[in-house]
């Protein structure tokens, strides 16, 4: 099959011929039919989250079930699905109890085993991890959600508990931070938003955001304050830094509640939080780490009905051959703001 695969940390991904997965016994192949390209990809592809190589990156993807291993229960050949970049493996108790995102037996397609930027790609545990998709939602759509929708999603509603009126705070506009800001302006929330680049803070208002302020102000999380009257009641990091992990934090209100969704590597990973602030306000500190698949039920029937539409955010449709430069690309700043997916 084809494929695009890269031999060493940072080399130019080329398009190859490889040889088709196998099937898992407790798993499937499936087709691919779109596929995302995400910054947690070119993280991979610079070694800052290390692969076996050489290795086929790709985790957010949607396409049709090729074939079943024999384990597997469900009737899913033939089936239209997408699934979660974190696969659980199906038999432990945190898969059990619907928490397979943080499962310790996890597969991840594009980081612990080949992933989809290819013809076909193997899902384990497929009975836990095949997400169904409606009629209405296409492959473009439905691979866009893979890993920034899903994820903004429930750091929002699972973690964040945003309600209506309230102040959402949102630190970095890439794709998973205008997947929040879209999210939380459907939720009644008011967003405020933060980022470098004006074409993202542009974007970012017109997808709900109230107000836009350039992250490189003196003090972002000051402006946070003020444009809130006392501070966000839930804030993102959307981006991985200790700046805006900080900012994040340092923006919230008494009670406020922070969520970490942007990966930190390196030195960034160990930010020093201020316990002062958070003991003295009563703040809570989450991280999360996209969704199981039994979360996405509520999500898909919110893009059903219309309330959410995360095709907008694509910006860019591709063919698999310019999956590599797309990758490659994101090693310089962005030029426009939003998604772009691979379609095979």
């Amino acid at each position: 099959m084809r494929a695009v695969q890269y031999s060493h940390y940072g080399v130019a991904p080329a398009l190859v011929e490889v040889d088709q997965p196998t099937c898992p016994a407790d798993g499937m192949l499936v087709a691919v039919r779109a596929t995302g390209v995400c910054r947690s990809d070119w993280h991979a592809w610079q070694g800052h989250d290390p692969v076996a190589l050489p290795h086929i990156p790709g985790h957010e993807f949607a396409g049709i079930v090729a074939e079943v291993g024999p384990e597997v229960t469900r009737p899913l050949v033939g089936e239209r699905v997408t699934v979660p970049f974190a696969c659980g493996c199906g038999r432990c108790a945190l898969c059990r109890g619907g928490n397979a995102q943080v499962c310790q037996q996890q597969t991840q397609p594009g980081f612990t085993i080949p992933g989809s930027f290819a013809e076909l790609v193997a899902v384990h545990a497929a009975d836990l991890n095949a997400v169904p998709l409606p009629a209405s939602i296409d492959f473009v759509t439905a691979a866009s959600l893979g890993c920034r929708f899903a994820t903004a999603y429930r750091a929002l509603t699972a973690h964040g508990r945003v309600r209506a009126g309230e102040w959402v705070a949102v630190h970095g506009c890439g794709g998973v931070g205008l997947s929040a800001v879209m999210i939380a302006t459907a939720l009644g929330a008011r967003v405020v938003a933060t980022d470098l680049s004006t074409a993202a803070l542009t974007r970012a208002g017109e997808l709900g955001a109230e107000v836009v302020l350039t992250s490189d102000a003196d003090s972002v999380s000051a402006h946070v304050t003020e444009v809130t009257d006392g501070g966000a009641h839930v804030s993102v990091d959307a981006v991985g830094h200790q700046s805006t992990a900080l900012a994040s934090v340092n923006g919230l209100r008494p009670r406020g509640r922070h969520v970490q969704v942007g990966l930190l590597f390196g030195p960034d990973s160990t930010p020093p939080l201020p316990m002062d602030r958070i003991v003295a306000k009563e703040l809570e500190i989450y991280g999360s780490h996209g969704m199981a698949a039994s979360g996405y039920p509520p999500l898909l029937e919110l893009i059903a009905s219309g309330a959410v539409h995360p095709e907008l955010l694509v910006t860019s449709v591709i063919g698999l051959d310019e999956a590599g430069s797309a990758l490659a690309a994101m090693s310089e700043p962005a030029t426009e703001a939003g998604i772009t997916v691979v379609r095979t």
